[in-house]
């Protein structure tokens, strides 16, 4: 029997029964069956590539289930895509926002029906969406374009569209990624106050403990496709929820902090840029980095870091200051970056670091191909290529079936790993990072951040921009906070308090 619609009020109940889904030879989801209670919080757990991804699509009708069924409220669902499943009351907040930024929070949420008419009488829709909001348990100011909307306000607004279009269960995505903490927690405060009044239930794929226990009733977690255990979050701690991620997989042990910091690498003085809308400046009065040290930037999304990363990489011109490395004028080319021993991950490395169809093994030698052991020019052999990438691929666990494979076949903590393998090698003085755990699962992380850390202990100066204050609070030597395309606030880590960082990354300062 397939369900027609949906509970108008109230939240509604889930269940997968054996889903499974083949992709080919290659079966990504097993026998999964998880089943979630009206008005609960559920969390599902799991590792890149375990399985989270191909679940959620297959309930929302992305995919089609090789095998195995669904149930919605207890009655059979036939989900052939999203949008029956949007009949159904189920909806989905995607890690990245889907609002249109220049249009209003009220006129995103109107164009958003499917019943919206030719001509809007927005007399009326703003006398409903008054009507609406006045039962909402946080508040968005509709008449802002979303563009000028903060971060934690536009994740707002991404789920009171699911609740305005008439939503009773909702999966949400990494929905915390881009907030700042007192954010994420007010955000996820308020959904689980929704499902506490039995308006909605809740879904929700994360990878920060923290947020388990502090919101979710249940958890089940995934590990290569198969449900490895869960239960009441009540009665399992973060060790028993990493045992079940990881199953005999260890993760990579943190490098101790060593050494004390040297004389400054990287020097900034003066920089001034436009920033991506052309609008405004990126303006960086003074910054330095010295050796054996981790310079932390935080800052939400859209702020300046993206700009400060692709000035260092000089893809974007300045119109004032400089950049200096050893105390020399530094110009981002291939060559100053060799010279120098800069290195850099940048955000996003499959687009911004490596030729995606390229093999992994040429991906790796970008940096050495054309250079013999004593740094001059010289073309390398393929079997030099991949003898030196073999010898990477080792030390920094990339799991690849083939050196030859592309390297946009590769998960995206290995390919994290397969771009920190070609920049960590050889003599490193300056690392610059950009969020360099994104998305990753937590063993990735933690074999990134040791090896982040290895290198800082190893005498290089490391300059880290991250959206993850976690990260930063627990790499960094010293943080700074990027708002406005400014250096707002700056504090050794001794002295740093996260409450106060979350203001200034926030602007409530």
């Amino acid at each position: 029997m397939t369900v027609a619609g949906h509970t108008e009020k109230g939240a509604i109940g889930v269940e997968t029964l054996h889903m499974t889904m083949r992709f080919g030879a290659f079966t990504a989801l097993d026998d999964v069956s998880i089943r979630i209670e009206p008005g609960t919080f559920h969390a599902l757990l799991g590792e890149n590539g375990a399985g989270k991804s191909t679940l959620v699509k297959c309930m929302m009708g992305f995919y089609a289930a090789t095998s195995g069924e669904m149930l919605v409220d207890g009655r059979e669902a036939l989900v052939p895509d999203p949008k029956a499943a949007h009949a159904m009351g189920l909806g989905m907040v995607y890690q990245h926002f889907t609002l249109v930024p220049s249009l209003t929070a009220a006129e995103n949420l109107v164009i958003s029906r499917t019943d919206v008419p030719n001509v809007i009488d927005w007399g009326k829709e703003r006398t409903e969406l008054a009507a609406f909001m006045a039962r909402m348990p946080f508040q968005v100011p509709m008449d802002q374009p979303v563009r000028a909307l903060a971060a934690g306000e536009k994740q707002k607004l991404e789920i009171l569209k699911q609740l305005y279009l008439g939503r009773r269960f909702l999966i949400l995505d990494e929905p915390t990624s881009v907030l700042t903490p007192d954010e994420a927690d007010e955000v996820l405060g308020h959904v689980r106050q929704l499902c506490e009044a039995g308006e909605i239930s809740v879904l929700m794929i994360t990878h920060k403990f923290r947020e388990v226990t502090a919101y979710a009733d249940d958890v089940s977690v995934l590990r290569r496709g198969k449900l490895v255990g869960g239960g009441k979050v009540s009665e399992l701690s973060h060790s028993d929820m990493a045992a079940l991620m990881m199953g005999d997989a260890k993760l990579a042990d943190p490098a101790p902090r060593t050494g004390i910091p040297g004389a400054p690498i990287l020097e900034l003085s003066g920089l001034k840029a436009s920033d991506r809308s052309g609008l405004k400046d990126i303006v960086i009065d003074k910054l330095d980095v010295r050796g054996g040290e981790i310079v932390g930037i935080a800052g939400i999304s859209g702020n300046g870091q993206m700009e400060m990363m692709e000035i260092l990489t000089g893809q974007r011109p300045l119109s004032a200051g400089e950049i200096r490395v050893k105390d020399a004028p530094f110009g981002a080319t291939r060559s100053d970056a060799r010279l120098s021993c800069v290195r850099y991950l940048p955000e996003e490395p499959l687009q911004n670091a490596c030729a995606p169809r390229m093999s992994v093994a040429e991906n790796i030698s970008f940096r050495t191909f054309d250079l013999n052991g004593k740094g001059t020019r010289f073309w390398l052999s393929g079997r030099e290529m991949q003898g030196r990438a073999s010898d990477l691929v080792a030390a920094f666990k990339v799991k690849t079936t083939s050196l030859d494979s592309p390297i946009q076949a590769l998960s995206g903590g290995n390919v994290q790993r397969a771009v920190l393998a070609r920049e960590l090698s050889g003599d490193v003085d300056l690392l610059i990072i950009s969020n360099p755990c994104f998305g990753l699962d937590f063993s990735a992380v933690a074999e990134i951040r040791a090896r982040i850390m290895a290198a800082r202990n190893g005498g290089a100066a490391v300059l880290l921009m991250s959206e993850d204050l976690d990260e930063i609070m627990e790499l960094a030597d010293r943080v700074m906070v990027m708002s406005e395309g400014k250096i707002a606030y700056e504090t050794p880590i001794s002295e740093a308090d996260i409450t106060q960082i979350g203001q200034f990354m926030g602007g409530h300062v």
